[in-house]
C-alpha cells in the first residue's frame, strides 16, 4: 500500500525524514564495520647487525581483519629482528597475539629477537603457532635455529627452574610451541599458508640474498601485501640490467602494498668504502621504483633502509659526503626510477591500511 503523505503534518514530515536519514546513517555504519582491512605496521627498520637511534632490526606485522575489529581477525608477523618484542608490546600486543611467524632469510637481523619472543610465548602458557619458512639449504637451517632457540637458558637451569614456578608450562620447553611449517624455494609462487577460515592465503617465491632467501605476498579480502626481504637481482653485477629480483616483480603484480629493503645509491660503490659483495646483495631504492612501476605495485613502503634516515654511516661506512639522508632524498630516488604511485620511507612503527 503506498504512503499516505498528505496525512502528515507539518511537524511528522520532518520527523520521518529524520527518522529515514538515522536508518540510511545506521546501515551505512553497518556496512562499514563489516569492511576488509589491513594493517601493515612496521615493527624494525634497521638493516644489518648494526646500531643506530635506537632502531629495532627489520620486521613487519601485517594485520587482517575488519574495521569492526580494528584489523584483529589474523596477525602475522613478518621477520623478528632485534626489539621486535618490545615494540609488538608498544601496540598493545604480546607474543600470544600473533598467529604466525614468516622468515624471509636466517640472517640474524631478522632473526634475533624470536629467543625473546619464544620465551615470552612459553612463560605466558601461550598456544602453539605457526613459523614458516624455507627448507634447510646448506648450512642454513630455520628448523634447527627454532629446535635450539632456547638452548642457553636450558643449560642454564631457568627452563627447569621455571617449570617449577609453574607446572603448566610446556615441559618441553619454548620451542615445542613452534609448528614448524618448511616450504622448498621456487621460482613460481607457491601457497605456504592459509587461516582458519580460508580468507587468507600467503605464498611464497625464491629470492637471491642467502640461501634460502623468499619473499611472501598476502591475499585478503582487503587486499595484497608483498614483503620483499632483502632481495636483490639473481645475475652476478656486472651481467644484470638492474639489481631488484626477477621474481620479487612477479609475486608483486598488481599489490597494493610493496614492502622492500632498500639501499640508496649514494651507497654505490664508486662512492663508498662499503664492499661490494655487501652493496649488490641489495636493490636500489631507483630499481625498486622502476620495478612497482613495472609490477602495478600502489604504494612502496622502504624498510631496511641504507643508511637509516638521520646517520652519517652504516655500521663502519660512512655515507659518502658525511651528511645524513632526509626522507625526500629516498622518495625522490624512487621517483627517478619512474614510480607513479606513493612512497613511504620507513620509520618507527609506522602504519599503513587498507
Amino acid at each position: 500500500m503506498p504512503f499516505n503523505f498528505a496525512g502528515l503534518t507539518s511537524f511528522s514530515l520532518p520527523f520521518v525524514l529524520s527518522s529515514l536519514l538515522a536508518v540510511v546513517a545506521l546501515a551505512e555504519n553497518i556496512t562499514d564495520a563489516d569492511t576488509p582491512c589491513i594493517d601493515v605496521v612496521l615493527t624494525g627498520t634497521m638493516a644489518g647487525p648494526f646500531f643506530f637511534g635506537g632502531l629495532a632490526g627489520a620486521g613487519t606485522l601485517v594485520s587482517i581483519g575488519t574495521k569492526d575489529n580494528n584489523c584483529s581477525d589474523y596477525r602475522l608477523q613478518f621477520d623478528i629482528g632485534r626489539g621486535t618484542s618490545l615494540r609488538l608490546s608498544e601496540l598493545g600486543l604480546a607474543p600470544n597475539n600473533i598467529d604466525a611467524l614468516f622468515l624471509t632469510h636466517m640472517h640474524s637481523d631478522h632473526t634475533e629477537d624470536f629467543t625473546t619472543f619464544a620465551l615470552g610465548r612459553w612463560m605466558l602458557l601461550g598456544e602453539p603457532y605457526d613459523v614458516v619458512c624455507s627448507e634447510d639449504v646448506d648450512d642454513i637451517s630455520c628448523t634447527d635455529f627454532v629446535e635450539h632457540i632456547a638452548d642457553a637458558f636450558e643449560e642454564s637451569g631457568e627452563i627447569e627452574q621455571r617449570i617449577t614456578e609453574n607446572a603448566a608450562r610446556n615441559s618441553e620447553g619454548p620451542s615445542a610451541l613452534a609448528n614448524v611449517m618448511t616450504f622448498e624455494t621456487s621460482d613460481k609462487a607457491e601457497s605456504v599458508w592459509k587461516s582458519a577460515d580460508g580468507t587468507v592465503e600467503v605464498t611464497a617465491i625464491r629470492t637471491e640474498h642467502i640461501g634460502g632467501s623468499a619473499a611472501f605476498r598476502i591475499d585478503s579480502p582487503a587486499g595484497s601485501v608483498v614483503i620483499g626481504g632483502d632481495a636483490a637481482n639473481d645475475l652476478p653485477a656486472e651481467d644484470r640490467p638492474y639489481s631488484t629480483s626477477d621474481n620479487v616483480e612477479a609475486l608483486a603484480e598488481g599489490a597494493d602494498i610493496l614492502v622492500h629493503s632498500a639501499i640508496h645509491p649514494v651507497m654505490s660503490l664508486e662512492e663508498s668504502t662499503l664492499p661490494a659483495a655487501m652493496y649488490n646483495k641489495f636493490s636500489t631504492t631507483v630499481d625498486i621504483g622502476a620495478m612497482a612501476q613495472r609490477a602495478g605495485v600502489h604504494t612502496v613502503i622502504l624498510t631496511h633502509t641504507i643508511p637509516p634516515l638521520g646517520a652519517v654511516n652504516w655500521g663502519a661506512f660512512a655515507v659518502p659526503g658525511g651528511e645524513a639522508l632526509k626522507e625526500d632524498d629516498y622518495e625522490s630516488s624512487v621517483k627517478e626510477g619512474g614510480f607513479n604511485g606513493t612512497t613511504k620511507v620507513g620509520t618507527y612503527l609506522q602504519s599503513t591500511r587498507l
